[in-house]
């Protein structure tokens, strides 16, 4: 049970190693695209069809034509990697039960978004967790976990592509140990326990009252989706404080800003926290608390991404 592409590594490895995969569940088609009128299949139904695999694409999970098609396959394990929440009358249906794949280690950032909140906080390590499911989410107890290292610059998009391999190799050893029945499960301690929620858009606005490692934290937490951004209100000045012009800065405030990728340059400074500065040439930087945030890459809202030395250009121009 899975939809985007990080589900899909954990499905082929599983097939690649001879397991019966009876069938898929996955998210039901939605209409999108250019126009909003292309019909637009989920990453781990592109892969099931490839392979052959039955495909299931409930609306409802309590749906009772669901629940009987699901029963009738009878599988002995379910296994879920970034999918719905599942209702019990779905996760205790096998035999064995239900085991799903978590993006970090439980039971740390519990919740929608365990790296991007890892990242924000500073984490230096993150990894992957195999447990059973239980009502509570992301409560159940633990079969396996794996450990991964968090780049000082690493942003969210990257840790994602590194962790979906981690995490099927991590599927792989937990459905082999469920065969055997080679596992102690471990009680999760909730006392160490922190929540990582879902992230929506007016959660993402930087906020340049902060150190410069919080902030760059906050951008590579956030890239590349769904963004960091700030609205632009100030000047843009040169690094002595004289005013940089350009008149396409000035039809820029007002305008949301997203950083994509970001710098850390910790200096001592007189300007105000959100202050934007600039050689003209090569860097954009915003003043924080104890220095300056470098703006790597940046896009304009309604516009295409681009790297401070060509977003610098476009304002001359």
């Amino acid at each position: 049970m899975g939809t985007p592409d990080f589900a899909v590594p954990s499905l082929e490895i599983l097939l690649d190693n001879g397991y019966d995969v009876v069938a898929v569940v996955t998210a039901t088609d939605k209409l999108g695209g250019r126009g909003g009128n292309q019909l637009l299949e989920s990453a781990v139904k592109k892969f099931a069809v490839s392979r052959g695999l039955p495909v299931l694409q409930p609306e409802k999970l309590r749906s009772p034509d669901f629940l009987e098609q699901l029963r009738s396959y009878n599988a002995d394990l379910q296994i879920v990697v970034a999918f719905r929440m599942l209702p019990e009358v779905v996760w205790a249906m096998p035999k064995i039960g239900t085991f799903n794949l978590h993006g970090s280690l439980l039971p740390k950032y519990r919740g929608a978004a365990p790296i991007n909140w890892a990242i924000i906080n500073g984490e230096q390590e993150t990894g992957a967790t195999t447990f059973f499911l239980r009502h509570e989410i992301d409560t159940g107890d633990l079969l396996f976990q794996a450990k991964m290292p968090i780049g000082e610059d690493e942003t969210a998009g990257e840790v994602h592509d590194r962790m979906m391999h981690l995490g099927a190799n991590l599927v792989l050893k937990t459905v082999q140990a469920i065969e055997r029945g080679d596992y102690v499960l471990q009680k999760q301690d909730d006392s160490q326990a922190c929540h990582a929620p879902k992230i929506f858009h007016e959660t993402c606005e930087i906020d340049f009252k902060r150190t410069t490692a919080e902030v760059h934290n906050f951008v590579r937490g956030l890239s590349p989706f769904p963004g960091a951004w700030f609205v632009v209100k100030n000047a843009l000045t040169l690094d002595d404080g004289t005013p940089w012009q350009s008149d396409s800065w000035d039809k820029l405030q007002g305008v949301e800003l997203k950083v994509y990728k970001s710098k850390k340059e910790v200096a001592v400074h007189d300007f105000a926290p959100g202050h934007l500065i600039t050689d003209g040439k090569k860097t954009l930087k915003v003043a924080t608390l104890d220095g300056f945030v470098h703006l790597v890459e940046m896009q304009v809202q309604g516009r295409k991404r681009l790297g401070a030395v060509d977003f610098l250009n476009g304002l001359k121009s």
